[in-house]
Protein backbone atom coordinates (compact mmCIF):
# COMPACT_ATOMS: atom_id res chain seq x y z
CA UNK A 1 0.00 0.00 0.00
CA UNK A 2 1.64 3.17 -0.81
CA UNK A 3 -0.65 5.56 0.47
CA UNK A 4 0.31 7.89 3.42
CA UNK A 5 -1.30 7.78 6.44
CA UNK A 6 -1.21 10.25 8.64
CA UNK A 7 -2.94 10.17 13.06
CA UNK A 8 -4.75 13.47 14.36
CA UNK A 9 -4.44 12.21 18.15
CA UNK A 10 -1.75 9.69 18.64
CA UNK A 11 -3.34 7.79 21.85
CA UNK A 12 -4.41 4.36 22.63
CA UNK A 13 -6.75 3.68 19.48
CA UNK A 14 -4.14 5.45 17.38
CA UNK A 15 -0.90 3.54 18.34
CA UNK A 16 -3.33 -0.07 18.30
CA UNK A 17 -4.07 0.86 14.58
CA UNK A 18 -0.71 2.06 13.67
CA UNK A 19 0.93 -1.71 14.90
CA UNK A 20 -1.95 -3.30 13.06
CA UNK A 21 -1.25 -2.00 9.42
CA UNK A 22 2.47 -2.61 10.17
CA UNK A 23 2.31 -6.01 11.48
CA UNK A 24 0.68 -6.76 8.19
CA UNK A 25 2.77 -5.23 6.49
CA UNK A 26 -0.15 -2.89 5.13
CA UNK A 27 2.00 0.33 5.81
CA UNK A 28 6.37 0.80 6.11
CA UNK A 29 6.37 3.42 9.28
CA UNK A 30 8.40 5.47 6.58
CA UNK A 31 4.41 6.40 5.34
CA UNK A 32 3.26 6.62 9.20
CA UNK A 33 2.56 10.29 10.82
CA UNK A 34 1.25 11.34 13.64
CA UNK A 35 0.51 14.85 15.32
CA UNK A 36 -0.48 15.13 19.36
CA UNK A 37 -0.80 18.63 21.13
CA UNK A 38 0.26 16.24 23.69
CA UNK A 39 4.05 15.92 23.73
CA UNK A 40 4.11 12.61 25.39
CA UNK A 41 1.36 11.02 23.45
CA UNK A 42 3.39 11.99 20.53
CA UNK A 43 6.25 10.14 21.41
CA UNK A 44 4.78 7.34 23.35
CA UNK A 45 3.26 6.79 19.17
CA UNK A 46 6.78 7.29 17.27
CA UNK A 47 8.51 5.28 19.88
CA UNK A 48 6.33 2.10 19.10
CA UNK A 49 5.42 2.22 15.64
CA UNK A 50 8.48 3.84 14.08
CA UNK A 51 6.17 6.45 12.29
CA UNK A 52 7.23 10.37 12.10
CA UNK A 53 5.33 13.34 14.29
CA UNK A 54 4.88 16.23 12.91
CA UNK A 55 4.84 19.92 14.52
CA UNK A 56 1.38 21.03 12.97
CA UNK A 57 -1.95 20.17 11.51
CA UNK A 58 -0.94 21.67 8.37
CA UNK A 59 2.07 19.49 8.32
CA UNK A 60 -0.07 16.39 9.05
CA UNK A 61 -2.94 17.02 6.57
CA UNK A 62 -0.57 17.53 3.97
CA UNK A 63 1.54 14.75 4.10
CA UNK A 64 -0.88 12.43 4.49
CA UNK A 65 -3.34 10.14 1.89
CA UNK A 66 -5.83 9.05 4.60
CA UNK A 67 -6.04 10.71 7.71
CA UNK A 68 -7.54 9.62 11.11
CA UNK A 69 -9.15 11.88 13.29
CA UNK A 70 -8.16 10.25 16.38
CA UNK A 71 -8.79 12.66 19.36
CA UNK A 72 -11.72 12.54 22.17
CA UNK A 73 -14.89 13.29 21.37
CA UNK A 74 -14.91 16.83 23.44
CA UNK A 75 -11.80 17.67 21.53
CA UNK A 76 -13.19 17.50 18.59
CA UNK A 77 -15.33 20.73 17.67
CA UNK A 78 -11.69 22.72 18.29
CA UNK A 79 -9.77 19.83 16.06
CA UNK A 80 -12.50 20.44 12.94
CA UNK A 81 -12.17 24.14 13.55
CA UNK A 82 -9.04 24.19 12.83
CA UNK A 83 -9.11 21.87 9.79
CA UNK A 84 -11.62 24.05 8.17
CA UNK A 85 -9.02 26.99 8.16
CA UNK A 86 -6.93 24.75 5.68
CA UNK A 87 -9.64 24.32 3.30
CA UNK A 88 -7.51 26.57 1.43
CA UNK A 89 -4.58 24.21 1.15
CA UNK A 90 -6.24 22.25 -1.45
CA UNK A 91 -5.31 19.26 0.39
CA UNK A 92 -8.05 16.09 -0.24
CA UNK A 93 -7.24 13.08 2.03
CA UNK A 94 -9.23 10.70 3.01
CA UNK A 95 -11.07 11.50 6.30
CA UNK A 96 -11.44 8.72 8.77
CA UNK A 97 -13.31 9.61 12.12
CA UNK A 98 -12.95 7.16 15.25
CA UNK A 99 -14.98 9.39 17.69
CA UNK A 100 -17.95 8.15 18.62
CA UNK A 101 -21.45 9.81 19.27
CA UNK A 102 -20.60 12.47 16.04
CA UNK A 103 -22.03 12.49 12.73
CA UNK A 104 -21.13 12.80 9.38
CA UNK A 105 -22.69 15.64 8.99
CA UNK A 106 -20.97 17.46 12.01
CA UNK A 107 -17.43 16.80 9.91
CA UNK A 108 -18.63 17.86 6.51
CA UNK A 109 -19.72 21.52 7.92
CA UNK A 110 -16.36 22.52 8.36
CA UNK A 111 -14.24 20.11 6.17
CA UNK A 112 -16.29 21.05 3.23
CA UNK A 113 -19.46 19.30 1.90
CA UNK A 114 -17.58 17.14 -0.59
CA UNK A 115 -15.18 15.73 1.36
CA UNK A 116 -14.32 11.74 1.64
CA UNK A 117 -15.11 11.03 5.25
CA UNK A 118 -15.56 7.30 6.88
CA UNK A 119 -17.02 7.19 10.43
CA UNK A 120 -15.81 4.39 12.27
CA UNK A 121 -16.87 2.85 15.82
CA UNK A 122 -13.96 0.66 16.74
CA UNK A 123 -13.74 -1.17 20.05
CA UNK A 124 -10.38 -1.81 22.69
CA UNK A 125 -10.05 -5.41 21.36
CA UNK A 126 -8.18 -3.74 18.17
CA UNK A 127 -5.12 -3.44 20.67
CA UNK A 128 -4.87 -7.44 20.04
CA UNK A 129 -6.14 -7.63 16.87
CA UNK A 130 -9.42 -8.58 17.72
CA UNK A 131 -11.48 -5.83 17.46
CA UNK A 132 -14.65 -4.77 15.70
CA UNK A 133 -14.83 -2.03 13.75
CA UNK A 134 -18.40 -1.06 12.27
CA UNK A 135 -17.85 1.82 9.70
CA UNK A 136 -20.39 4.27 7.21
CA UNK A 137 -19.24 6.35 4.53
CA UNK A 138 -20.44 9.98 3.26
CA UNK A 139 -21.60 10.73 0.11
CA UNK A 140 -18.16 11.62 -1.64
CA UNK A 141 -17.04 8.41 -0.88
CA UNK A 142 -15.55 6.47 -3.42
CA UNK A 143 -15.99 2.61 -3.65
CA UNK A 144 -12.32 2.10 -3.86
CA UNK A 145 -12.28 4.40 -0.60
CA UNK A 146 -14.41 1.41 0.83
CA UNK A 147 -12.07 -0.57 0.25
CA UNK A 148 -9.09 1.32 1.17
CA UNK A 149 -10.89 1.93 4.57
CA UNK A 150 -11.83 -1.91 4.66
CA UNK A 151 -8.23 -3.53 4.65
CA UNK A 152 -6.95 -1.27 6.77
CA UNK A 153 -9.42 -1.80 9.78
CA UNK A 154 -9.30 -5.27 8.94
CA UNK A 155 -5.90 -5.42 10.54
CA UNK A 156 -7.24 -5.55 13.57
CA UNK A 157 -10.27 -6.74 13.32
CA UNK A 158 -13.41 -7.33 11.78
CA UNK A 159 -14.22 -4.41 9.72
CA UNK A 160 -18.24 -4.14 8.53
CA UNK A 161 -19.73 -1.24 6.35
CA UNK A 162 -23.07 -0.09 8.01
CA UNK A 163 -25.78 2.62 7.51
CA UNK A 164 -24.73 5.21 9.95
CA UNK A 165 -28.23 5.08 11.59
CA UNK A 166 -26.93 1.54 13.23
CA UNK A 167 -23.82 3.58 14.32
CA UNK A 168 -25.20 4.41 18.08
CA UNK A 169 -26.51 0.54 17.89
CA UNK A 170 -23.21 -0.71 17.45
CA UNK A 171 -21.40 1.39 19.48
CA UNK A 172 -23.42 0.11 22.54
CA UNK A 173 -23.07 -3.49 21.75
CA UNK A 174 -19.73 -3.55 20.66
CA UNK A 175 -18.14 -0.09 21.24
CA UNK A 176 -18.83 -0.35 24.83
CA UNK A 177 -19.25 -4.25 24.72
CA UNK A 178 -15.63 -5.27 25.88
CA UNK A 179 -16.54 -3.67 29.60
CA UNK A 180 -19.91 -5.72 29.66
CA UNK A 181 -17.58 -8.84 29.31
CA UNK A 182 -14.29 -7.90 31.87
CA UNK A 183 -17.12 -7.38 34.25
CA UNK A 184 -18.31 -10.33 33.61
CA UNK A 185 -14.82 -12.00 33.50
CA UNK A 186 -14.53 -10.56 37.27
CA UNK A 187 -17.65 -11.50 38.21
CA UNK A 188 -17.05 -15.42 37.35
CA UNK A 189 -13.03 -15.15 38.31
CA UNK A 190 -14.81 -13.88 41.98
CA UNK A 191 -17.57 -16.71 42.00
CA UNK A 192 -14.21 -19.58 41.63
CA UNK A 193 -12.63 -17.37 44.52
CA UNK A 194 -15.47 -17.92 46.57
CA UNK A 195 -15.53 -21.34 46.16
CA UNK A 196 -12.10 -21.58 46.72
CA UNK A 197 -9.82 -21.50 43.71
CA UNK A 198 -6.84 -18.85 43.71
CA UNK A 199 -7.26 -15.68 42.06
CA UNK A 200 -5.25 -16.36 39.28
CA UNK A 201 -6.50 -19.30 38.38
CA UNK A 202 -10.37 -18.17 38.42
CA UNK A 203 -9.42 -15.34 36.60
CA UNK A 204 -7.43 -17.56 33.72
CA UNK A 205 -10.61 -19.87 33.81
CA UNK A 206 -12.79 -17.36 33.43
CA UNK A 207 -10.88 -15.44 30.50
CA UNK A 208 -10.46 -18.87 28.21
CA UNK A 209 -14.11 -19.65 28.93
CA UNK A 210 -14.94 -16.57 27.33
CA UNK A 211 -12.73 -16.90 24.69
CA UNK A 212 -13.93 -20.11 23.95
CA UNK A 213 -17.36 -19.60 24.03
CA UNK A 214 -17.07 -16.74 21.37
CA UNK A 215 -15.04 -18.92 19.26
CA UNK A 216 -17.38 -21.55 19.20
CA UNK A 217 -20.83 -18.97 18.04
CA UNK A 218 -18.17 -17.76 15.35
CA UNK A 219 -16.97 -21.28 14.17
CA UNK A 220 -20.66 -23.25 14.63
CA UNK A 221 -22.83 -20.40 12.62
CA UNK A 222 -25.29 -21.95 15.38
CA UNK A 223 -27.26 -19.40 17.41
CA UNK A 224 -26.05 -18.37 20.88
CA UNK A 225 -29.43 -19.69 22.49
CA UNK A 226 -28.49 -23.40 20.71
CA UNK A 227 -25.05 -23.57 22.18
CA UNK A 228 -26.35 -23.01 25.42
CA UNK A 229 -29.20 -25.32 25.55
CA UNK A 230 -26.17 -28.08 24.45
CA UNK A 231 -24.30 -27.24 27.69
CA UNK A 232 -27.18 -27.64 29.98
CA UNK A 233 -27.83 -31.48 30.59
CA UNK A 234 -31.05 -32.34 32.95
CA UNK A 235 -30.61 -31.41 36.44
CA UNK A 236 -27.25 -30.64 35.79
CA UNK A 237 -25.03 -28.05 37.17
CA UNK A 238 -25.06 -25.48 34.16
CA UNK A 239 -28.91 -24.97 34.26
CA UNK A 240 -28.83 -24.67 38.01
CA UNK A 241 -25.98 -21.82 37.72
CA UNK A 242 -28.57 -20.73 34.60
CA UNK A 243 -31.15 -20.45 36.41
CA UNK A 244 -29.62 -18.11 39.08
CA UNK A 245 -28.62 -15.72 36.02
CA UNK A 246 -32.39 -15.63 35.14
CA UNK A 247 -33.62 -14.89 38.34
CA UNK A 248 -30.83 -12.24 38.85
CA UNK A 249 -32.39 -10.52 35.47
CA UNK A 250 -28.59 -11.33 34.06
CA UNK A 251 -30.13 -10.80 30.51
CA UNK A 252 -32.39 -7.84 30.95
CA UNK A 253 -29.48 -5.96 32.55
CA UNK A 254 -27.24 -6.63 29.96
CA UNK A 255 -29.90 -5.70 27.27
CA UNK A 256 -30.27 -2.58 29.52
CA UNK A 257 -26.58 -1.46 29.26
CA UNK A 258 -26.06 -1.71 25.22
CA UNK A 259 -29.65 0.50 25.37
CA UNK A 260 -27.84 3.38 27.79
CA UNK A 261 -24.87 2.86 25.77
CA UNK A 262 -27.19 3.53 22.48
CA UNK A 263 -28.58 6.07 23.62
CA UNK A 264 -25.83 7.94 25.60
CA UNK A 265 -24.24 7.55 21.79
CA UNK A 266 -27.20 9.68 20.51
CA UNK A 267 -26.59 12.32 23.13
CA UNK A 268 -23.45 13.12 22.24
CA UNK A 269 -24.28 13.59 18.96
CA UNK A 270 -26.60 16.07 19.65
CA UNK A 271 -23.80 17.78 22.11
CA UNK A 272 -21.46 18.27 19.46
CA UNK A 273 -24.17 20.61 17.48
Amino acid sequence: MNQRIGFIGTGHMARALARGFLKTETVTKERLFGYDINPDAAKRFADQTGGTTTGSLKDLVTNSDVVFLAVKPQQMAEVLRSLGSLRALGSNPLWITVAPGIPIQTYLKEIGNTARLIRVMPNTPCLVGEGVSGFCVSEGVKPEDVQLATDLLSTVGLAIQIPERYLDAITGVSGSGPAYVYMMIEAMADGGVKMGLTRELAIRLAAQTVLGAAKMVQHTEEHPGVLKDKVCSPRGTTISGVHALEKAGFRAAVMGAVEAATLRSREMANETQ
